[in-house]
């Protein structure tokens, strides 16, 4: 029996018809300014370079002051792949068999849906709620990362706007909906490896410097470190090699330098700098000629139990009957760029089985419990 088609499911059918792989946003953004604005909302616009972003605000009975419960998400979505690999165009959404088809379904217009009709039905019945609501909404996430959410936060710190909490609709459940939510994420540290040698002849290697021969050791040793023991939120920081390149594609050269990517995950237990050191270090003792270059994605960041966590937690366990789970795994996500401005930040969203895949599709019913529990949010927090 094909499920009602709630004002959720609507909404979220809207949002996926707009083509907008990242950084475009089709249209998204309006279809929903337009929803919020009709509630009382006060947007505005921000574009920076290519991307398209937007915060909107609405004020409680306390006027422009009080808490902010900011709802946080992204209207770009991954590239679909050859769509004739898709049982039905990733952009034309259907419902089968209860379940919601179309790329962004899950990553995260369906969670997009379900903030907007969670904050009409709130606002319905408590016109003149505490606190205030925002919106915090980029084009920028599956990309770069670059003129998106980390954008809006600087303008919104030059500004003096503090978010007090932040839910991220970014797909966190695994088994059922609200089963799992993030409250903290690992730090993400990535560095691209030259290692120098001279490139010669295999047949008189005394001529030569094998790079690869001197990084084999050293990379052995950064692979085999102990890094930490994690703690009671974080696993163990990973030490991870993602590339290795040397050599011209010749069997009888001797290259001049082989480069090695590579990513570490880190806890909270662990500093950047900390990682810099002890990677030069390993390197050093090796007698390496080399470059590093090293881009920090993201810092970890945790919401220990407190407001947010405790509201979260019991508006699931009201509408699901579930007792969810906290964790901090799983890559990195926005919440990397709003959590430094002091905000306490989760992330909730729909099953994260199907994302990014061939065929992205969401349980319809589950939107409809996601909505209900944004709402229960809303009201364990601002009323």
């Amino acid at each position: 029996m094909t499920p009602a088609l709630t004002p959720t499911l609507q909404l979220a059918i809207d949002l996926i018809r707009c083509r907008s792989v990242t950084p475009e946003d089709d249209g998204c953004q309006t279809l929903m300014i337009q929803r919020l604005e009709a509630i009382g909302f006060k947007t505005e616009r921000l574009r920076f370079s290519e991307v398209d972003n937007f915060w909107a605000i609405r004020n409680g009975a306390g006027g422009d002051t009080g808490p902010i419960l900011a709802f946080a998400g992204h209207t770009d979505v991954v590239p679909t792949g050859p769509e004739a690999n898709w049982s039905n165009s990733p952009f034309e959404p259907k419902i089968i068999d209860g379940m919601l088809h179309g790329r962004g379904a899950a990553d995260m217009k369906g969670s997009l849906a379900s903030m907007v009709i969670a904050c009409e039905n709130f606002v319905a019945k408590y016109p003149n709620h505490k606190g205030r609501i925002a919106f915090l909404i980029t084009s920028d996430e599956e990309g770069p990362s670059i003129n998106g959410t980390v954008k809006v936060v600087e303008w919104l710190e030059a500004r003096n706007t503090k978010m007090t909490w932040c839910i991220v609709g970014e797909p966190s459940s695994t088994k059922v909906v609200g089963d799992v939510i993030k409250n903290g994420r690992r730090g993400s540290l990535g560095a691209v490896l030259t290692v120098k040698g001279i490139q010669g002849h295999v047949a008189y290697p005394h001529l030569a410097d094998n790079p690869i021969h001197k990084l084999a050791p050293a990379l052995a040793e950064l692979a085999a470190e102990h890094w930490d023991n994690g703690n009671e939120f974080f696993p163990a920081t990973s030490f991870q090699v993602s590339n290795i390149n040397g050599g011209t594609g010749a069997t009888n050269v001797i290259p001049g330098d082989v480069v090695v990517v590579f990513n570490f995950r880190f806890s909270t237990e662990l500093t950047e700098q900390i990682l810099r050191e002890r990677t030069h270090a390993i390197l050093d003792k090796h007698g390496l000629k080399y470059d590093l270059r090293w881009t920090l994605s993201g810092q970890p960041f945790l919401t220990a139990r407190g407001d947010l966590v405790n509201a979260v937690v019991n508006a699931i366990k009201t509408e699901t009957g579930l007792d969810t789970e906290l964790s901090t795994s799983g890559g990195t996500s926005d919440g990397r760029f709003i959590a430094p401005t002091g905000a306490q930040v989760v992330e909730l969203g729909p099953i994260n089985a199907t994302i990014h895949k061939v065929d992205e599709c969401i349980s319809a019913d589950d939107l409809n419990k996601l909505t209900a529990i944004y709402e229960k949010t809303l009201e364990n927090l601002l009323t």
